[in-house]
């Protein structure tokens, strides 16, 4: 193991950087402050906010979303202080049913991040305004309920394992290492659900026909776009194939050595740690939007089959429903798919890649010394 002294002009810094687990909850607690009057706003002033396309949030709804924000940001300031164990439940609980209303309303970023991508312009702004403050407020409140958990079982806040004295010095990082072999296989598995989608836009793109769809009717739906997407388009590759394949990149990423240490190709970062949440960040934001959308659009597309549900509507370049009908199941096993790898992966990544407080490791984690690299300042 070999040590780095702290740089003396990042100090204050790397110190801030340390203690999150005392400021995250006063920075989730004004997070919701700021959230409810911003949903306030929005009522007041008659201002339209899309959750999705063609669905607006009700005024009553944002006034909901208001109220729970004030209520959630006042559990998260009670955290930081020492209650019975009755409380201490009830606060943990009350995290926990607050993140999944958070987590649904940013479900359509990677959507909004397709559609930046391929310079298709913002569709509604103030929707993707609800959406980006919805991710910040998932983010913060995930880490107040794992600090907040940690504390609770007596763990370190910051690192997660025991051992006396404050969790603010230099952290201990794992040597880079392979996922195991079975997250490995289940994440090849649900990798394979993007054949059918991207192999039937690809015939499309291509000028084949498939599913009724002719590729003329998909030339003329997606005439006009923008040039990025026509360009693409014009060498056989679709824009949401595209963002699709970063995805499968971000997924072998976070299950091999090279995304935890930068490869030699990435030039002056070779060598380099990867910074841990630049991963982590993108695949857990995506992981669950694209979850739980892959997995409404599995069940969806079979109940309108059945009956049970009422069939599609036929909207162009769709001729026929049974063909709308396959393509939803088709986007179902690409989204769920690539959504549940990433959370297999990703939980995998966190794992091996957690760091320890580097200044308790020797004396209480004698056998596991052997695993730990390096020790960094942050």
């Amino acid at each position: 193991m070999s040590g780095s002294s702290e740089p003396t002009g990042n100090a204050s810094w790397n110190v801030w950087g340390r203690r999150w687990p005392e400021w995250v909850p006063f920075a989730a607690g004004g997070w919701g402050v700021l959230y409810a009057a911003v949903q306030v706003t929005w009522v007041m002033a008659e201002v339209d906010v899309r959750w999705a396309p063609h669905v607006s949030y009700p005024p009553a709804f944002h006034l909901l979303l208001a109220a729970l924000a004030v209520l959630v940001a006042l559990v998260c300031v009670a955290t930081t202080r020492d209650f019975g164990r009755r409380v201490r439940g009830v606060l943990l609980v009350s995290l926990g049913a607050t993140i999944p209303v958070s987590v649904l309303g940013m479900a359509s970023l990677p959507a909004h991040v397709v559609t930046l991508a391929s310079s298709a312009g913002v569709e509604s702004a103030t929707g993707l305004a609800q959406v980006l403050v919805n991710a910040v407020g998932t983010v913060l409140l995930v880490l107040v309920a794992i600090a907040y958990r940690r504390r609770l079982r007596g763990r370190c806040p910051r690192c997660g394992q025991k051992h006396p004295g404050a969790g603010d010095g230099p952290l201990a990082h794992p040597r880079a290492g392979i996922a195991s072999k079975r997250t490995r296989r289940t994440v090849y598995i649900l990798m394979c659900g993007l054949l059918p989608w991207a192999g039937v836009k690809t015939i499309w793109t291509l000028g084949g026909d498939a599913l009724g769809v002719t590729a003329e009717g998909w030339r003329e739906i997606n005439a006009g776009g923008p040039g990025a997407v026509e360009a693409l388009a014009a060498v056989g590759i679709d824009v949401t194939v595209l963002a699709a394949a970063a995805g499968v990149f971000l997924l072998l990423g976070l299950m091999y050595p090279w995304g935890q240490v930068f490869p030699r190709w990435t030039l002056v970062l070779a060598g380099r740690r990867v910074p841990r949440l630049l991963p982590l960040l993108p695949a857990w934001l995506a992981a669950v939007s694209l979850s739980v959308y892959g997995i409404f659009l599995m069940i969806f597309a079979p109940l309108t089959a059945l009956g049970v549900l009422p069939n599609p509507a036929i909207a162009p370049p769709f001729t026929t429903t049974s063909g709308i009908t396959w393509m939803i199941e088709f986007g179902g096993l690409a989204f769920g798919g690539l959504g549940l790898g990433l959370v297999a992966a990703a939980r995998s990544y966190a794992t091996r890649t957690r760091p320890v407080c580097a200044a308790h490791l020797p004396v209480h984690r004698p056998a596991d010394a052997s695993q730990f690299g390096s020790v960094t300042a942050k």
